[in-house]
């Protein structure tokens, strides 16, 4: 992640020579790069090597660049190392990255080829951490095209030992908005379309993980940028995401754990943001027609646009990268509870409210749908492999069940 961080950063830290050197950096055309690195299924192992090879990278890169600030090497060299460690970070991503190398390393220093980079890492580090823990399945990687502009890679993992779904998506789309989508961006910002048309350029990185034992909760996130080119010629831009918990039972210490250590992720930049992340969650994800949260909550935000991009970026990242320990501690703490028939019912119900939320409110499912060129696989990959409805099904009082349907009508406060 540290070579990750040198590029998302656009420059290698180091001594004011080493500046002077990077401000030499040319602009040499990337070499071309074959998918050969890359596997359509990968192991554990295999990814955790990629990873343990890659922890050298970004002090060998600094020392490099030292090397030619100080005239030991050639003017060029600089810049061909840069292009080396671009390729090899890519090669442990899961495919090859959407725009592909030649344009991220034209868009290295700009928010979309720094944005893209995050979310193909941030979507290799949660994959390379589901795959060992699971030991029984590994991700079928997809990639796919859009006709009008863009792509995505689709993870999915299905019927391992410990999930019985688990996606992992990436997408980088650009275009023009359709009617819908547009209306649906208009009722919450003032955009200015020319003719009924808005370019617009969206990336976003997206998971949902479905557990089969009912003592292990359902996790989602998702962290997105967007790009608005008015009819003026002005840029719009936006972040927005957020990480949610959704369990079958209430686990008071798996609650605290999952909220404490997002609200440490945001308390890094203010700690105004976790109080008010923390309750738009409780709002955003609330189920109008059942009275009750999709939910225990998480974090989540739209449209953040302040106080800068570069702020807000540091910021999306910092979230993202609790994603892992936030949940896998909890996976591993009850992946082997003991669970009876009545507890995967209960699990299949609460899964019904989930498809409801996401079929009928989910923002990002209902922009999906209305993007021409959309992938409904992908869209709809957040849907589990069961789920069941049954005609006015009510637990009974002071059961297990009934106290978790209590905190859903009732966010509670898990850190304080």
């Amino acid at each position: 992640m540290a070579a990750v961080a040198q590029l998302l950063r656009g420059a290698v830290r180091g001594p004011p020579a080493l500046a002077a050197g990077r401000r030499a950096l040319g602009s040499a055309p990337l070499p071309p790069a074959g998918a050969a690195g890359w596997g359509r299924r990968r192991s554990a192992l295999a990814l955790a090597a990629g990873t343990l090879g890659g922890l050298g990278l970004g002090l060998g890169l600094w020392r490099r660049r030292a090397a030619v600030a100080a005239g030991e090497d050639g003017p060029g060299a600089a810049a061909q190392e840069e292009e080396e460690e671009m390729r090899r970070l890519c090669q442990r991503f899961m495919a090859p990255p959407v725009s592909g190398l030649r344009e991220l390393w034209r868009r290295r220093r700009d928010m979309r080829g720094r944005m893209e980079l995050f979310i193909m890492e941030t979507q290799a580090e949660v994959c390379r951490a589901l795959e060992a823990l699971d030991g029984g399945a590994a991700f079928t990687v997809n990639t796919w095209e859009r006709k009008e502009g863009g792509g995505g890679i689709s993870c999915v993992l299905q019927d391992g030992h410990i999930f019985e779904k688990a996606g992992v998506n990436v997408s980088v789309v650009l275009g023009h908005l359709s009617v819908e989508a547009m209306q649906q961006m208009k009722s919450r910002k003032t955009l200015k379309d020319k003719d009924g048309k808005l370019p617009f350029c969206a990336m976003g990185v997206s998971s949902v993980i479905h557990p089969k034992n009912p003592h292990v909760p359902t996790v989602h996130f998702n962290y997105r940028y967007f790009e608005i080119e008015e009819a003026d010629g002005t840029k719009q831009w936006w972040f927005g995401g957020g990480t949610d918990l959704t369990p079958t039972y209430l686990n008071n210490e798996d609650a605290v754990h999952f909220h404490k250590t997002l609200k440490e992720a945001c308390d890094k930049h203010d700690p105004k943001l976790y109080p008010k992340y923390k309750k738009w969650c409780d709002d955003y994800f609330y189920i109008k027609h059942r009275g009750e949260r999709r939910g225990i909550g998480g974090i989540f935000f739209d449209d953040l646009d302040s106080p800068s991009k570069e702020e807000v970026f540091q910021f999306v990242q910092s979230c993202a990268k609790a994603i892992v320990p936030c949940y896998i501690p909890i996976v591993k703490n009850h992946c082997h509870d003991p669970f009876t028939p009545e507890e995967k019912l209960w699990q299949q119900l609460r899964r019904g409210r989930y498809v409801e939320f996401n079929l009928v409110y989910d923002r990002g499912t209902k922009f999906g749908l209305a993007t021409p060129g959309s992938r409904i696989e992908s869209v709809l990959m957040s849907l589990p492999l069961t789920a069941r409805w049954e005609y006015m099904h009510t637990p009974p009082e002071n059961s297990r069940e009934a106290e978790i349907l209590e905190v859903l009508r009732n966010p509670k406060d898990w850190v304080h």
